[in-house]
C-alpha cells in the first residue's frame, strides 16, 4: 500500500500514551513509510476523580471520546485497555486487532508489607475497582477498603504519602510504566480473578473503514482474541458493564479446549460465586459460566446492589 498517515485517538493518561505509541510503533514498523500520528484525548473517566467509577460509571467510561473523534474523522482509531471496552461495542465499530496480551494478574503493592497476608487487622488499602474490593473483603473482611482514583503514578503518590498501607493495581500498566520493581506480590488467576480482557490492548476502528482495517490487523493476536473472546462472551451473558463486580480469566487447557474462569462479587460482605467451565465455543462456554453464576443467585446479588 502507499504510503499515508493513521491518526490515533487515546487518553491523555502516561498509561494510555504508552499503550497508544506502543500500537503506532508496531504499525509503523509493519508498513514502512507510514506515518503515525497522537490525537491525545480527555474522557470522563479522566475528568471525574472525586467520585467512585461505580457512581459515574456506564459503559464507555474511557471511550466515547475517543470513538467520537473516530466517528467525526478528526481519528482512523483508537487504542484502549480491553479491559475499559464494554462487551458490546456501539454499531458502527469494530476491534480490528487485539495484542498479544501481556501479564493478567493484579499486583500487591505496598512499602512496608510483602502480601496481602502479611497486612495488619484493618489496615487501608486503595482500590476504585468493584471487582477487587469483592476480591479482598472475600479474602480479608478486616481491611478498610478506600476509594483510590487517578493515573497509576497518581496512585502510588498517595500510597508513598501514607494514604493507604497498600494498593492493587495491574501487573501490566506497573510493566509498561516502569514500574514493575513496585510489586511486592502478584494476585494470580486462577485464585483471584482480573477483569475481562485485563493486560490486553484493543484497537478499535470504524467497521466500515477497509482501509484502516487492513493496515491494522496484523497487529491481531489469535490466541489472545480466542481468550479475551471468552471472558467478554461471559461479561456480556451477564449484562455486564464496566462497574460489575465480574472476574473472568480464560486460558488453554491440557487437551487444547479453552477453560473459562468467572466471578462475581459482592462488595459489602464478600460473598464470592465462582464458576468454570471447558469448550471450544467462545460465545456458547461465556453462556455456560454465566448460566452457573446465575444458578447460584447472581441475580439476586446483582439486585441487590443496586
Amino acid at each position: 500500500m502507499a504510503a499515508s498517515t493513521l491518526r490515533i485517538a487515546t487518553r491523555k493518561s502516561p498509561l494510555a500514551l504508552w499503550q497508544a505509541e506502543h500500537v503506532a510503533q508496531r504499525l509503523r514498523d509493519a508498513h514502512p513509510g507510514l506515518q503515525v500520528e497522537l490525537l491525545p484525548l480527555s474522557t470522563r473517566g479522566d475528568e471525574v476523580l472525586d467520585r467512585s467509577l461505580a457512581v459515574i460509571g456506564g459503559k464507555g467510561l474511557f471511550l466515547k471520546e475517543l470513538e467520537i473523534a473516530i466517528a467525526e474523522g478528526r481519528a482512523d482509531l483508537a487504542v484502549h485497555s480491553l479491559k475499559d471496552v464494554p462487551a458490546q461495542l456501539d454499531r458502527g465499530f469494530e476491534l480490528a486487532a487485539i495484542l498479544e496480551r501481556a501479564d493478567g494478574a493484579d499486583a500487591f503493592v505496598s512499602n512496608d508489607f510483602a502480601s496481602l497476608d502479611a497486612l495488619p487487622q484493618g489496615a487501608r488499602v486503595g482500590t476504585s475497582s468493584l471487582r477487587r474490593t469483592a476480591q479482598l473483603r472475600a479474602r480479608r473482611p478486616d481491611l478498610e477498603i478506600a476509594d483510590l482514583r487517578g493515573n497509576v503514578g497518581t496512585r502510588l503518590a498517595k500510597l508513598d504519602r501514607g494514604d493507604y498501607a497498600a494498593v492493587i493495581l495491574a501487573v501490566a500498566g506497573l510493566d509498561r510504566l516502569g514500574f514493575a520493581a513496585r510489586i511486592r506480590s502478584r494476585l494470580a488467576p486462577p485464585g483471584w480473578l482480573p477483569a475481562p480482557g485485563q493486560a490486553a490492548i484493543a484497537v478499535e476502528t470504524r467497521a466500515s473503514d477497509a482501509r484502516v482495517i487492513e493496515r491494522v490487523k496484523v497487529l491481531d493476536d489469535a490466541a489472545t482474541r480466542r481468550n479475551v473472546s471468552a471472558e467478554r462472551a461471559l461479561n456480556a451473558a451477564m449484562g455486564g458493564d464496566c462497574t460489575m463486580p465480574l472476574g473472568a480469566w480464560c486460558e488453554i487447557a491440557a487437551d487444547g479446549t479453552l477453560h473459562l474462569h468467572g466471578l462475581l462479587g459482592d462488595v459489602r460482605d464478600g460473598r464470592l460465586l465462582r464458576a468454570d467451565a471447558f469448550g471450544e465455543d467462545v460465545i456458547a462456554l461465556g453462556h455456560e459460566v454465566g448460566g452457573q453464576l446465575r444458578d447460584q443467585g447472581a441475580d439476586a446479588l446483582l439486585v441487590g446492589r443496586r
